[in-house]
């Protein structure tokens, strides 16, 4: 949707919505980027929106999309699913018609919903619960892959690599870290692996003592964990402390800076799917420079798909010529883009044709090394 106000008009809604905003220009297009400001999650937040900033300012320093400038505002559902549906109206109320976001599953799903009812497009670069994208939606898209892909991953790795001889699926309890601790038990079980443990903890919780105490009484030589980076950094450092030398492994939700801060020496050797490194892509240099020029960290695994949302919902509305979201949608179907995190085209679904996932050894001075391609 196309807006004319004044810099100071804009600022003054803003403040009252709770958003904040940036790249305003006479004539521009809002895309809302939702997702953590604030909580235990915010850093991957903060990927998704320095990525999502540097598509906007790119883009319009290239002239905008048909004559408009994109306008970027940021809305706090600090991952939390309520939070996210008062975001989501707070979307509709604003008139917004595009949404980069939201970030965790959870707080993507019911976000969705409204957004669906409401004619809204949204391309989340970070939510990879395979059930976003199974309700038949229109205007539900994402530049990353889903659970499906990434829990077999991670499982068949275990399998033919780790190859152990029991081990413990923990999970978070919510829709991310349920479902792909599901999708690595299924795979592993296929595999003949012992998974004696299939259970959940309280995200939140910061005493693993009883866990723990499970963990080597059922002698468990290895552990997946389902879920973000709090609750695994604290398990790697008490498991550390207690004595039980076992593997550990978990999904993109941990690996970032914070679970070194967390667990210290015990991150070492923690086993991380994640995206692709693309900012180690050469074909990236320029934008990887442009991110170290404003001191951001380009490596988080949130930042690039961010860039990619943004960059194909603007190549969408130049392709449709408007910024009707339906023919926007219909444009992103029936078309392959060139991005930083590759050529992406689209199913029914709204779901990347290609999307690999990447298994890492990560080491406790928080950088990592790529063991599959």
């Amino acid at each position: 949707m196309v807006h004319k106000k004044a810099l100071s008009q804009f600022i003054a809604v803003a403040a009252l919505a709770g958003a904040s905003s940036f790249a305003v220009a006479a004539d521009t297009i809002k895309i809302a980027l939702a997702g953590p400001v604030t909580g235990p999650v915010a850093q991957y937040g903060d990927m998704q929106f320095i990525g999502a900033k540097m598509a906007i300012e790119q883009i319009n320093k290239a002239g905008g999309v048909n004559g408009s400038q994109l306008e970027g505002v940021v809305f706090d559902d600090a991952c939390d699913p309520k939070q996210a549906v008062a975001v989501a109206n707070r979307i509709v109320n604003q008139q917004i018609q595009f949404v980069v976001g939201h970030l965790c599953s959870s707080s993507t799903q019911p976000a969705s919903d409204i957004y669906e009812d409401e004619g809204i497009l949204m391309v989340t670069a970070a939510s990879t619960s395979p059930e976003i994208t199974t309700r038949g939606y229109e205007l539900v898209f994402r530049t990353i892959g889903l659970d499906s892909l990434q829990g077999p991953t991670a499982g068949k790795y275990i399998a033919e690599q780790i190859k152990p001889k029991k081990v413990a699926v923990i999970h978070d309890k919510q829709q991310y870290g349920e479902g792909i601790a599901t999708a690595v038990r299924d795979v592993l079980t296929e595999a003949g692996i012992d998974v004696p443990l299939f259970e959940g903890v309280t995200a939140g919780d910061k005493d693993f003592s009883a866990l723990i105490a499970k963990l080597r009484q059922e002698g468990v030589d290895f552990v997946y964990y389902g879920g973000y980076h709090p609750e695994l950094g604290l398990i790697l450092r008490q498991s550390a402390e207690q004595g039980l030398k076992v593997g550990f492994m978990g999904p993109e939700g941990v690996g970032n800076s914070d679970i070194s801060a967390i667990a210290g020496a015990a991150s070492e050797g923690l086993l991380v799917t994640l995206p692709k490194a693309f900012d180690e892509d050469p074909r990236n240099a320029d934008l990887v420079a442009a991110f170290k020029a404003k001191n951001e960290d380009p490596t988080g695994p949130f930042v690039f798909p961010a860039y990619a949302a943004v960059q194909i919902i603007a190549d969408g509305i130049k392709l449709a010529g408007d910024t009707d979201t339906a023919k926007v949608a219909e444009a992103l179907r029936s078309n392959e883009f060139d991005t930083p995190t590759g050529m992406l085209s689209f199913d029914e679904k709204g779901d990347l044709q290609d999307f690999n996932f990447v298994v890492y050894k990560w080491h406790a001075d928080a950088t990592k090394t790529a063991l599959t391609e």
